[in-house]
């Protein structure tokens, strides 16, 4: 049924219940005032009543099929949106995002292609397990939360009023500079901003000292938060997670440098 119709249909319904409840008001005001014909009024109101009962019975049947046709409408539109969603990425992107990683550029990608059109599949299978060869040691930044026995193992003093969520946090909070830290040490100069080249070359001395090489680190200066910050809260974290071996320090420099560790 058109939606249009079926609020018109609704409107005319809510009408006539309005219209039957005046002419039951009508009928118990006249009963008063004649109570000999008060028989009469009686069988007219039962019958009025009949008439309600139906009437909002039929508006409750109404609601019930708008209520269960609104979610197979929105069935329907998805599923009219999910025609224009591929099932998988094409194979010629594919191939284009494993030739970029070898540095070969589109152009020399496609031709590639032409002059090697049995390579199936199977080939562009094998090498992307050959990939992290180059950039061995680098990786993703260790995220080692600790375990609330670790937590309450520690000392009062040191525990404080630190929650195992807001050391957590403070985990992924490292992670996140140290990746930050990773692209600029490898980051070609070409595609550094002017204001960062000076801070890349800083982090590379760092990232190539013996303490720190082929290592995630962090900067104490990065420390700007959401979750770690350099105030008294992140010193006590910094303690916690020193303790508990997540991480080491050292100084470089002017730099406080600090060293995610892994599981051992």
């Amino acid at each position: 049924m058109d939606l249009k119709q079926a609020g018109s249909s609704l409107d005319s319904l809510i009408s006539s219940f309005n219209t039957r409840i005046a002419e039951l008001q009508e009928l118990v005001i006249a009963r008063n005032m004649y109570p000999a014909s008060s028989v009469t009024d009686l069988s007219a109101i039962d019958a009025a009543l009949k008439g309600m009962e139906l009437q909002v019975q039929a508006i409750k049947d109404r609601l019930r099929e708008e209520t269960e046709a609104i979610p197979k409408a929105k069935q329907k539109k998805l599923q009219s949106m999910s025609v224009y969603v591929p099932s998988h990425l094409p194979e010629k992107m594919t191939t284009l995002n494993l030739d970029g990683d070898r540095g070969l550029s589109p152009e020399a990608s496609r031709q590639q292609q032409r002059q090697q059109p049995n390579l199936g599949s199977s080939k562009f299978q094998e090498e992307p397990a050959a990939l992290p060869k180059e950039k061995k040691g680098r990786g993703s930044p260790p995220l080692w939360y600790i375990t609330s026995g670790e937590l309450d193992s520690l000392a009062s003093y040191m525990r404080g009023r630190l929650t195992l969520e807001k050391v957590n946090a403070a985990i992924n909070d490292m992670a996140t500079y140290a990746e930050a830290n990773a692209q600029l040490v490898a980051a070609p100069k070409k595609k550094l901003a002017e204001n960062l080249w000076e801070r890349a070359l800083e982090l590379r001395d760092i990232a190539t000292t013996e303490a720190v090489k082929g290592k995630h680190f962090v900067l104490e200066s990065d420390m700007k938060g959401p979750s770690l910050k350099l105030d008294n809260t992140g010193k006590a974290i910094l303690t916690v997670l020193r303790h508990l071996g997540r991480i080491s320090e050292t100084r470089i420099g002017h730099n406080r440098v600090i060293i995610l560790l892994k599981p051992q």
